[in-house]
């Protein structure tokens, strides 16, 4: 590939990984990306950044952990640099179309051209100015964003959140995004390579399929959530406080699961893969769309999801904790007609380096991820990763291949899993004595390698842009990812 690729991500909402029946999941519809995983590199060890919306794609974006931005849970992040900008600088026309959730929400944050659709039960408009273009949309037909249904319909408890959209196809928000995304690119005429971000807000609640989308899943049945029973005794206590608040919120995103039953749980999950289908059938158009205006033949696709969604699993619902239901993504990648499995660790936050690389632009230092070209064209693999990090709020995960360990800052409860033995994460070895040693390990290296990349990433905070180590002739291992560099160094370490 000699001329500069066009660069696509295409992303979705609280995916959760097992959710392509192409991946191996047979209870799913989802033609679409069952065509694309065909064509795919496709990461099968792929994890989130953040636990939430804003905390995963505030880290993807800016390709800085939480820690280094600040930008946690419902945070501003939108004053913080994006690879983004990189693309922009170097010559790539970057367009937004649907779910970025930048906050506040209206920033260019390198794009320059933004069609903006949040959340469909969006009431904050997330500091942004008036409706976004789907709330235009509906209002230009006399319609209103369907927000506070938990306050005017008396059975929303116990829908669990599966509510079959009741307006026409034409006015779902993810419908809206397909329609917006196929006219965009059908229309691109500028002689500039793309970056182009398409972003589904489904399958994030409320679980609003089209009726059509319901019928295959409809008296079938589907896989139960393996760890319904887990009654969180040796958890930390946030875990049931999380779930109780959802059972009470003044939000339309309440839902009762400390009284579900495995029916209640049937019927979320339901709506759920329904609004995968729903959002399967939009991607399937924008990949057609690509493929007819010719600008897959030299490019860079990526799908993948910010995040996962607990479904019942724990007794749980939607994300906040570092479960793998949360934190595993989907996430595939088209480059050159590569195709195969990678069961190596990555994180999302390589996403920046990835696209940056193949664009062949330099890799800004602030940037805490690898690039992952190297999977994808002809040489060696890259070096894998030996663990993957996760941060929100109080929280941070680290994860390899068969442990993993959540600390929850500021007191005596943490989350300690043997994954090869408990892959469904039910036993909590946090304080069981004969954990205790290994336990400690991976809370030593966890801390010191968070305070490892908060020391190289100063440059960044202080506004010099760069930072040396003071430590000539420094030796070992960054456990955040590779190797600490012996020399002075202006580049942050990969997470």
């Amino acid at each position: 590939m000699t001329a500069r690729p066009h660069l696509i991500l295409i992303m979705t909402d609280q995916q959760r990984f097992d959710t392509i029946a192409g991946l191996g999941y047979p209870h799913m519809h989802t033609p679409h990306l069952d065509a694309l995983s065909q064509r795919s590199v496709r990461f099968r060890q792929a994890y989130c950044p953040g636990a939430t919306c804003v905390a995963s794609r505030a880290a993807i974006f800016t390709g800085m952990y939480a820690h280094n931005t600040g930008a946690y849970t419902f945070t501003d992040w939108a004053n913080h640099p994006t690879w983004v900008q990189d693309l922009a600088g170097a010559g790539y026309h970057c367009a937004n179309i649907g779910k970025m959730h930048f906050q506040p929400r209206d920033v260019a944050g390198g794009f320059h051209e933004r069609i903006i659709v949040e959340n469909p039960t969006s009431v904050s408009y997330w500091g942004g100015t008036g409706e976004d273009a789907w709330g235009r949309h509906l209002a230009a037909r006399g319609l209103e964003r369907p927000n506070h249904r938990h306050r005017r319909d008396p059975e929303w408890r116990e829908k669990f959140q599966g509510v079959p959209w009741h307006l026409e196809p034409s006015l779902h928000s993810d419908v809206f995004i397909g329609d917006q995304a196929v006219e965009w690119i059908s229309g691109y005429s500028q002689d500039q390579p793309v970056f182009l971000q398409v972003g589904f807000t489904g399958p994030h609640e409320p679980w609003d399929p089209l009726p059509q989308h319901l019928a295959p899943y409809e008296g079938v049945e589907l896989p139960p959530p393996a760890t319904f029973d887990d009654n969180l005794d040796r958890k930390p206590p946030q875990q049931r406080e999380t779930r109780a608040f959802h059972a009470t919120c003044d939000h339309e995103s309440r839902i009762d699961m400390p009284h579900a039953s495995l029916e209640d749980v049937a019927r979320m999950r339901r709506h759920y893969y329904a609004k995968i289908t729903l959002v399967d059938e939009q991607i399937g158009r924008v990949v057609a769309a690509l493929e007819q205006k010719g600008m897959l033949t030299n490019s860079l696709l990526v799908f993948c999801s910010d995040h996962g969604e607990m479904l019942g699993e724990h007794r749980s619902a939607y994300k906040w904790l570092m479960y793998d239901d949360v934190v595993h993504v989907p996430c595939l990648a088209v480059w050159g007609g590569r195709t195969g499995e990678v069961e190596d660790l990555v994180s999302l936050i390589d996403l920046g380096p990835t696209f940056l690389d193949a664009a062949g632009v330099p890799i800004p230092g602030r940037l805490e991820g690898q690039s992952l070209m190297g999977y994808l064209r002809d040489g060696p693999p890259p070096s894998p990763r030996q663990r993957v990090y996760c941060e929100d709020n109080y929280q941070i995960m680290n994860r390899s291949r068969d442990e993993k360990i959540v600390l929850y800052l500021g007191q005596d409860e943490g989350e300690f899993y043997d994954l090869a033995a408990d892959p469904g994460e039910v036993n909590n070895l946090w304080d069981h004595p004969d954990a205790r040693s290994r336990r400690e390990t991976l809370q030593r290296e966890t801390l010191e390698s968070v305070a490892l990349s908060v020391y190289q990433n100063a440059g960044y905070r202080n506004g010099t842009g760069n930072f040396q180590m003071r430590r000539p002739g420094a030796s070992g291992q960054n456990s955040l990812h590779g190797a600490v560099p012996s020399q002075p160094v202006s580049q942050g370490p990969m997470l």
